[in-house]
């Protein structure tokens, strides 16, 4: 008997009996407040056409959906351990939370990690180290600033990458901005625009500009001089990024559902509300390479010499190469890249684009500063790095590749209370992090979680810089790959700068000189020939 016919035969009888009985007994009749509900429900699940499950199984196959909508909370609760989760797992996001609050981050009983497992990475240690800088004073920074800047920056090693009011809630921005200002290091707004909440804060700012041209556009969607101009003038904003792509739908254009585009969100972009959002997958403002140092040169004058980049992830390298011939030929040079890789998060994106499109972080970043030495380029302009920048190692295996310093958007969204529950393209974040939900967002009290981006930011710069002591080394600018090691194979260890040799300095410049690995790029007809 298949389950629909036992369905309908003891929803029958068990309701024949129930009013059988109430003859004898009129008090069961109240039975039928759980059980007509449930003979409902399973007529409804029988006669509707959407879900097949339902249909051939009522009432016992709604088991199965619920089941499904808590499937993350069972894995990361019951299933999981704690080196397995993803994208980040137990072992780093506990590592955040206690930093972030300040609380005990050792470990005891020594690495759960596979020590033989090919890909398993360690830094080199030395004889010599230094002495520990757990109380060390100011922080190193870098200064952010080529010939062209009039006001260059001092930036930390470790900024808040970019993520845009809207994608978080106001709550969210605040806490991240105000924890920026107490520590003393920079806020990217994303491309969604500067909003109060980023003012109000009073951190430094690195103001992100889009394909979309969010809070610098003209109806139509292009760019506007004027009002780019009266935002760049900000004196919270210390950096201007452009953003050609990001790690997580590098190609694609961000999105903003329509459920998060309110009122509010759409004044600062300039937009309808309540309407979902694709920003355009690429620039209006420039076409070529030339014309991109153009537009960088024109928003460096229009922001009064302040510090110009930008953000991608590398796909095709020659693109990244006619940029740096662009440079060449135009004299026209960023003052700093930000490089971001295929692992980068994001609140909504294409599985197949998260998933497959765009270069991982530690490879793009390598070809991205081998490139700048090889062209004479690399002394002018500093390179950030992003994607999944979590730890101590995590800053000291980016700069020791190539990075000048590093940006992290999900610890920094962990530190003011994710739980990485995985519902950021829903406005359903339980923890008022992704969403613009007021109930939602009413739970996360920024008064509480500023600190605690301070925190954590502190302890991942202290941390690093015990890394750096412990290797021997004076500070972060003399890390190199020959100081980190990868397991390649079960029986092969190699550095860094054996798998990937440092790059000769201006020798992409030399037609003779060119290495065989770039000499490809240089078959056909380039910007400079």
């Amino acid at each position: 008997m298949k389950v629909r016919e036992k369905f309908i035969l003891i929803a029958f009888l068990t309701v024949v009996s129930i009013l059988a009985i109430s003859l004898v007994w009129p008090p069961i009749l109240w039975l039928f407040l759980l059980v007509g509900p449930l003979v409902l429900m399973g007529v409804f699940d029988m006669v509707q056409k959407k879900h097949t499950i339902r249909r051939n199984f009522p009432v016992i196959g709604r088991f199965r959906y619920l089941l499904e909508s808590i499937r993350p909370e069972i894995m990361q609760y019951f299933v999981e351990t704690d080196t397995e989760g993803r994208p980040l797992n137990r072992i780093l996001r506990s590592l955040i939370y206690r930093r972030a609050k300040s609380a005990n981050d050792t470990e005891p009983f020594g690495t759960q990690m596979d020590l033989y497992q090919p890909g398993y990475e360690w830094m080199e240690h030395s004889m010599y180290a230094k002495n520990n800088p757990k109380n060390i004073g100011a922080f190193p920074r870098i200064t952010i600033g080529g010939k062209d800047c009039k006001q260059p920056y001092s930036s930390s090693l470790l900024n808040i990458s970019a993520m845009s009011f809207g994608s978080l809630s106001k709550n969210a921005v605040l806490a991240m901005n105000q924890g920026a200002k107490m520590g003393n290091f920079a806020h990217n707004t994303g491309e969604g625009g500067i909003s109060d909440y980023h003012i109000e804060g009073g951190g430094d700012l690195i103001w992100q500009i889009g394909t979309g041209y969010f809070g610098c556009r003209n109806d139509d969607g292009t760019f506007n001089e004027k009002t780019f101009r009266e935002n760049a003038l900000r004196p919270t904003v210390k950096m201007i990024e452009i953003k050609l792509s990001q790690g997580a739908k590098p190609g694609h254009g961000g999105i903003l559902p329509a459920v998060k585009n309110t009122e509010e969100i759409a004044k600062i972009r300039h937009i309808k509300p309540g309407v979902a959002v694709h920003s355009p997958p690429s620039h209006s403002a420039f076409s070529n390479p030339i014309e991109f140092m153009y537009f960088i040169k024109k928003l460096r004058e229009l922001s009064d010499g302040k510090p110009i980049g930008f953000k991608l992830c590398i796909g095709r390298k020659q693109e990244f190469m006619d940029f740096c011939e662009a440079m060449v030929h135009t004299g026209i040079t960023p003052d700093f890249i930000t490089v971001d890789g295929g692992e980068g998060g994001t609140g909504a994106a294409p599985v197949e684009f998260s998933n497959t499109m765009g270069m991982p972080s530690r490879e793009g970043l390598i070809f991205v500063h081998d490139t700048l030495v090889g062209f004479g380029l690399r002394k002018e302009i500093k390179v950030i790095v992003a994607g999944k920048i979590i730890s101590g190692f995590d800053m000291a295996r980016a700069i020791a590749l190539g990075a000048d310093g590093c940006n992290s958007a999900r610890a920094m969204m962990l530190a003011v209370g994710c739980i990485q529950a995985l519902k950021c393209n829903t406005n359903t974040c339980p923890v008022g992090v992704a969403t613009q939900n007021k109930s939602l967002m009413k739970g996360l009290v920024v008064s509480d979680k500023a600190p605690r981006v301070k925190n954590y930011h502190e302890a991942t710069i202290k941390s690093f810089l015990e890394l750096v002591a412990a290797a021997g080394l004076s500070g972060p600018d003399e890390l190199g790959r020959e100081h980190i090691s990868k397991r390649v194979g079960m029986y092969d260890v190699k550095t860094y700068d054996e798998i990937y040799p440092y790059m000769e300095e201006g020798c992409l410049l030399d037609a003779s000189n060119i290495p065989e690995c770039y000499q490809r790029y240089f078959r056909h007809t380039r910007i400079m020939t």
